[in-house]
């Protein structure tokens, strides 16, 4: 049986960037830097002060404000991208389409804040002082539940917490469940919102931040010798993913088409990939694979690209493995030089890049890429957006606990 065929019909952004998918991405291809010093809380005994915030978010421009208070920060987000990429769709949801329209959105961490608010609360307060919305607020697939009660989406409803695959896995989930004939449409992504004093400080002990205090513009540089570890953002991206019948039926505005998925183990280590990058290798090869293409098909790589030592070396790696030649013709970059590593909102954020990169015909740059590292030696599109023609985009997104999910995203014409 012939597989059903998957496109992109409507994209939501809350970004470090901006607030929507145009000030987003514009700022994107403008190469600016959405990192700056911590607003949310002061700690000056915390060694990292820096990370990717979203400014000006008013939840309640989405949200009936009764209900904001229910819902921690990540839930906010995705409600916010969810309602843009549903109304950029056009995609309206009926009692007689209900059923056929799921939802799947991740987050790695989810709400981590509420915990921390509600644990000082109980210590000087007692149990009382704990909200009844406590729960509701910080389990992960609520941010999934909220939206599909607020819009009535009765089909497939799950949320993926895999780390920093998260936002990839929910997009590459949903594009299965499509294929699979068991939605016609989909509201998928990512969202992610721990810029907390334990957050930072657990990822801050672990050496992964970056701690270019004094210049938070220039602290995320992916592929750069000096890079010192990433910078927390937070955010959510969402897709509209639709079968391509239920999309034309309706005469909506396709993007794209995401016609891959990759999903591996590297098996190795709990936070580091494989020496050999062997994870990213067969994750990748996976989603080509799934998409039936060839590695030289590939025109752009939005990488991983997180601005460590050992993410941006072995990435590296991997691609010159599978890619072999081609390796060095193709363009690759890193967003989160811009936003920072949105966690499990990164591969629904670096999604809709992605797909834009097809639609507009021009890739985002990776800036601050000022002395690249003699071991990554490809083209990563260094300080300015380039114009190109894409036929076919590879998303990557590798988590702790070596969890790995690739998407394909092709031009359509149809």
């Amino acid at each position: 049986m012939e597989k059903i065929r998957v496109v992109v019909t409507g994209l939501g952004l809350v970004t470090p960037l901006g607030i929507g998918v145009e000030k987003s991405w514009n700022a994107a291809l403008a190469g600016a830097s959405g990192i700056g010093r911590i607003t949310r809380y002061d700690d000056p005994n915390l060694p990292v002060q820096i990370a990717g915030e979203v400014d000006g978010f008013v939840p309640e421009d989405y949200i009936h404000p009764k209900e904001v208070k229910k819902m921690d920060r990540f839930i906010h987000f995705a409600m916010a991208a969810s309602d843009m990429a549903l109304n950029d769709s056009g995609l309206k949801i009926t009692e007689e389409n209900a059923d056929r329209v799921g939802v799947l959105i991740g987050s790695g961490i989810g709400g981590l804040p509420a915990i921390e608010h509600y644990h000082n609360a109980y210590l000087e307060g007692g149990h009382r002082k704990v909200s009844p919305f406590f729960i509701p607020m910080l389990i992960i697939n609520l941010a999934a539940g909220n939206v599909s009660l607020r819009y009535g989406a009765k089909g497939p409803n799950s949320a993926v917490a895999t780390a920093c695959a998260s936002g990839n896995h929910a997009i590459g989930d949903a594009f299965k469940i499509i294929q699979r004939g068991e939605a016609d449409a989909m509201i998928a992504g990512g969202a992610e919102s721990v810029i907390s004093p334990l957050a930072v400080a657990g990822f801050a002990i672990m050496k992964a931040l970056s701690r270019r205090n004094d210049a938070p513009e220039k602290a995320s540089r992916p592929f750069d010798i000096d890079r010192d570890g990433f910078v927390m953002g937070e955010g959510a991206g969402i897709l509209i993913l639709e079968s391509l019948d239920s999309a034309q039926k309706r005469g909506a505005r396709i993007y794209a088409e995401i016609c891959g998925y990759g999903m591996s183990s590297d098996a190795y280590h709990i936070t580091t990939p494989s020496t050999d990058g062997d994870g990213a290798f067969r994750c990748m090869q996976a989603s080509l694979k799934d998409a039936q293409i060839h590695p030289e098909q590939i025109d752009y790589i939005n990488a991983h690209g997180t601005s460590t030592k050992f993410n941006d070396e072995l990435e590296t790696l991997a691609i010159k493995n599978l890619f072999k030649d081609h390796a060095y013709k193709l363009a690759i970059s890193s967003t989160k030089s811009m936003t920072g590593h949105l966690l499990g909102a990164a591969g629904g954020v670096e999604g809709v890049f992605s797909v834009l990169s097809i639609y507009d015909g021009v890739i985002p740059p990776t800036i601050n890429l000022d002395n690249p590292d003699p071991a990554c030696d490809l083209d990563y599109t260094p300080h300015k957006a380039r114009k190109a023609s894409i036929e076919y985009v590879l998303s990557n997104s590798f988590g702790f606990g070596g969890t790995n999910a690739c998407i394909v995203f092709k031009r359509t014409t149809d």
